[in-house]
């Protein structure tokens, strides 16, 4: 993979390469905020069609329910036993989410619900700002703002306006990823940390700064500064901290979390998982679900030839691989794996290079129509996953 190259339109870089802003990120977080806002008030109406108190699915839909538990009353309070008589437990659900819950809970008068909200729309504008300033500095303006409509406008982006933990995880694996591509590696080794305190898929930001660390370390023949060391040291431990905490906690130090996740049918199955959904998709209800999910996975392996193709920069590969690997691979309702995905932005940089092309020029009255057509569907079936449909989200 190359390294990053700038194209024309990119910032102006100064002393030690550092770049004067990102101009344009306002007019990109504000088609972002626009996107999200409508999903919001469909969501709402949803919620009112079936007969749901204002918002409901806001805060109580699906892991949203098992986050705010675990900020009010804490680890190891609820379970739950399935019909075939696995036992699911709140250790599945890493710890940072629900803990700023609680942390914002004791400075201001709100409920738990109120909380995850408030974290979740702001860490989505955050997150919104680390992916322009990343496709920014690689590509320029017009592709920044194409990616940062596309990650609004993406069916699974419904979750960006629930209380789960994607807006955090992907605010902090975009900044990790931008500080690796500025070589600042503490930040990007201390962010990483979060992210794997955020999500399992945590791991996947620590393998794209230890790659990239490693990179760094064989382009200068050894040589490593001990910053770049420690922030490449920094990055797994969030993730493997909590894996061995709830390894403890269940009396296995080292099998225990897989056993948790096991009973969430939740296992690394390579050889026929990807496969498996076929068998058990329900005759009813999964109508739209399962193949709107398969189209995107598919979409989203493409996508991921393309980001190759384009030789993108290691460590936007590495995170993107890992999280499509993991979504693949990973057994569990395929209706989920497109929100695992969702953090996977860079997988969106080859359809918005398509798109800045098209849009250069003044794009014709059809080609607005059919993005607007596909961005109407696209947030209502976002709506309807989130508050209608029976499968998770």
């Amino acid at each position: 993979m190359s390294p990053a190259v700038r194209p024309p339109d990119s910032p102006r870089e100064t002393g030690r390469g550092r770049v004067q802003g990102a101009p344009g990120v306002l007019r990109a977080l504000a088609v972002f905020a626009a996107v999200r806002f409508t999903g919001v008030v469909l969501l709402i109406v949803a919620d009112g069609l079936a007969g749901r108190p204002f918002g409901k699915s806001l805060v109580h839909a699906w892991d949203s329910v098992w986050y705010l538990h675990i900020a009010e009353h804490g680890y190891g309070t609820q379970l739950r036993i399935t019909s075939t008589g696995a036992v699911q437990t709140d250790w599945a659900f890493f710890p940072l989410y629900p803990a700023l819950i609680r942390a914002l809970c004791g400075v201001l008068p709100l409920t738990a619900g109120q909380a995850g909200l408030l974290i979740s729309w702001s860490c989505a504008g955050i997150a919104g700002y680390g992916i322009y300033a990343i496709v920014h500095h690689l590509h320029g303006r017009t592709v920044a703002t194409a990616v940062v409509a596309l990650w609004a406008v993406v069916p699974q982006s419904v979750a960006l306006t629930l209380a789960y933990t994607e807006p955090l995880f992907t605010a902090c694996a975009a900044w990790a990823l931008y500080a690796v591509l500025r070589h600042r590696w503490l930040a990007a080794g201390s962010l990483a940390l979060l992210a794997g305190l955020t999500r399992p898929t945590g791991i996947a930001v620590a393998a794209a700064v230890a790659t990239a660390a490693a990179h760094e370390v064989v382009r200068r023949r050894g040589r490593a500064s001990p910053g770049l060391l420690v922030g490449a040291a920094l990055g797994p431990l969030g993730w493997a901290g909590y894996v061995l905490w709830v390894g403890r906690q269940t009396g296995d130090l080292w099998h225990g979390y897989l056993r948790v996740q096991s009973a969430w049918n939740s296992r690394l199955d390579l050889s026929v998982g990807p496969l498996r959904f076929l068998e058990s998709m329900p005759l009813q209800g999964s109508w739209v679900t399962y193949p709107v999910s398969v189209v995107l996975v598919v979409a989203a392996i493409v996508s991921f030839c393309l980001l190759c193709q384009d030789r993108a920069p290691l460590p936007l590969v590495v995170f993107a691989g890992v999280l499509l690997l993991m979504a693949v691979a990973v057994s569990g309702p395929f209706s989920s794996k497109p929100r695992f995905l969702l953090p996977a932005f860079p997988l969106l940089i080859p359809p918005a290079r398509t798109l800045a092309r098209v849009w250069r020029s003044p794009p014709s009255p059809r080609v607005r129509l059919v993005c607007g057509g596909l961005t109407t569907v696209s947030l209502l079936y976002g709506a309807y996953l989130a508050a209608l449909a029976g499968q998770p989200l």
